[in-house]
């Protein structure tokens, strides 16, 4: 199944490119439907960086979802886009046999970034099911990501700070 985003962000592409490689926005984009937990020693690090990062799943802060691995890889040939090839470890998120998504930082006309989210994932039978909620889910976060948006330039002083 898939699910596509493009959405032009108010922000420069320099400041959205950080911004999807920090674990805190990350974070805060996903706030209040679920958190993240690292089960990493340490933590989540300032920026993702490549590789495999296990991760606790909440969902409204409460609910644990289970275990799953954050496997990322990044191109910035071009279009610099960040991918997520992870699995679930744990829980519901076991039953995702393939997960592929791809965010794509790029310039638009007008100066401010262009932004395409691409989801493509199975979990066999149930898939036509959960499609529905990972779309509505992917809406959640096309608001968060335009609503933070600005707030992602250096020196910045609309920040807010999500507790988690």
């Amino acid at each position: 199944m898939r699910i596509l985003l493009k959405l032009e962000l108010d922000c420069d592409p320099d400041d959205a490119w950080r911004a999807i490689r920090s674990p805190e926005i990350f974070q805060e984009v996903l706030y209040p439907l679920s958190q993240f937990r690292s089960l990493e020693v340490g933590g989540f690090t300032e920026r993702w960086e490549p590789g495999e990062h296990p991760v606790k799943v909440l969902m409204m802060g409460r609910f644990l979802v289970g275990q799953q691995v954050i496997r990322v890889s990044f191109d910035e040939d071009g279009t610099r886009i960040m991918r997520d090839t992870g699995r679930g470890l744990s829980g519901p998120l076991a039953v995702i046999s393939q997960w592929d998504h791809s965010m794509a930082i790029s310039a638009s006309p007008d100066g401010k970034t262009l932004y395409r989210d691409q989801l493509t994932f199975s979990a066999g039978v149930l898939s036509p099911l959960l499609w529905p909620l990972y779309w509505a889910f992917w809406q959640w976060r096309a608001s968060a990501l335009k609503r933070l948006a600005p707030s992602w330039s250096r020196g910045s002083t609309q920040r807010t700070s999500v507790k988690f």
